[in-house]
């Protein structure tokens, strides 16, 4: 069978704050975002004389007061029966505590995700980590850059509605109904550590959150807290495990871009794009090289203060999968910088 090149299923998209119904029941909602990805896709269910919300915005005040709006047009005035969050990241969990608050109902996320997402909110107002520091000074960070990641420390909270206390998990396979229709829970790994997507067979929808997105590829990285980790392949096993349960022409709903159709082309592009990185860089690393070091093999945009933690943690996580390949090996030197080079 040939597989079905990526189409966009729609011309248009709805203005911010706006919705849009895609299939019987299911509402496309844009939010926007105070960052250079200027918007998140959300999506509200008709659940009989209800609504569930999945993936919330980020917890500004400039989001409640879209929700706000929301509520009386686009939800008629009618409530929600339940909070659905893909995965922790702010631009998806921010507002979840707040809806939830509001209406008085249940949140619903992996176990992976709400105890980590909770542990990164405790963080906030705290003192950056001496194992942080030392990561990112193992990474060739410079005492600017060092500088710059202490006072970035902690913002993760600022961006994130408190969370309810208690949660409802969601289990990869797990099957629900919400109104008319059944939804199945699919989970990814590696951009988090356990991202739950949903299809529905009946409407041949797959939301994909982050983990399948049309035109860009989410961040996979390795952070201070398991500097050892190795995501990536986490990210590239799950994708492939993924094609294989959702059918070719499953209309995707991504969290950012346009609705599409060409899922397993998108998938392979995914994988290929981090298989092609991983070649780049072991032939970079011909040479020793610090983290910082192996930006031109992976990124062909410019690294700045702006991007540069995302593009360390996304350097380390390349590195520590070609290490973990054999085909790497990693010495720190005398003043605590890890170098890499070629077995």
């Amino acid at each position: 069978m040939v597989a079905v090149p990526i189409q966009y299923e729609f011309d248009s998209k709805p203005e911010m704050g706006a919705t849009h119904e895609i299939a019987p029941g299911v509402h496309w909602l844009r939010m926007p975002l105070p960052f250079a990805l200027d918007h998140i896709n959300l999506w509200l269910f008709r659940d009989h004389e209800s609504w569930v919300i999945v993936d919330t915005g980020i917890g500004t005040d400039v989001s409640k007061d879209v929700w706000r709006e929301v509520f009386s047009d686009a939800m008629r005035g009618d409530p929600a029966s339940h909070i659905v969050v893909t995965h922790l990241h702010p631009d998806h969990v921010g507002c979840a505590g707040w809806l939830a608050e509001h209406f008085d109902v249940d949140l619903w996320m992996s176990r992976e995700e709400y105890m980590l997402c909770r542990i990164l909110v405790g963080d906030t107002g705290r003192q950056a980590p001496d194992e942080g520091v030392s990561f990112y000074r193992a990474a060739g960070f410079g005492d600017e850059a060092l500088a710059n990641y202490r006072r970035m420390f902690g913002m993760f909270g600022r961006f994130v509605s408190p969370l309810p206390e208690s949660y409802r998990r969601l289990r990869d396979g797990r099957r629900g109904p919400v109104g008319d229709h059944s939804w199945e829970v699919v989970v990814g790994r590696g951009h988090s550590p356990e991202h739950a997507c949903f299809y529905c067979e009946e409407l041949n929808l797959f939301v994909a959150g982050d983990q399948v997105l049309p035109s860009i590829s989410a961040n996979v990285s390795v952070y201070p807290t398991e500097p050892e980790a190795n995501p990536l392949k986490d990210w590239i096993d799950s994708l492939r495990a993924m094609k294989q349960r959702v059918p070719e022409d499953v209309l995707v709903l991504p969290a950012h871009g346009k609705p599409f159709r060409g899922a397993h082309v998108r998938i392979d592009q995914l994988v290929d794009e981090h298989l092609t990185k991983l070649d780049a860089l072991l032939e970079h690393c011909r040479e020793p090289r610090r983290t910082i070091d192996t930006f031109p093999a992976l990124y062909r945009r410019k690294i700045s203060n702006d991007n540069l933690m995302f593009a360390t943690g996304e350097a380390v996580a390349h590195l520590n999968y070609l290490i973990d390949e054999g085909l790497i090996s990693v010495e720190q030197d005398s003043d605590s910088v890890n170098w890499y080079r070629r077995n």
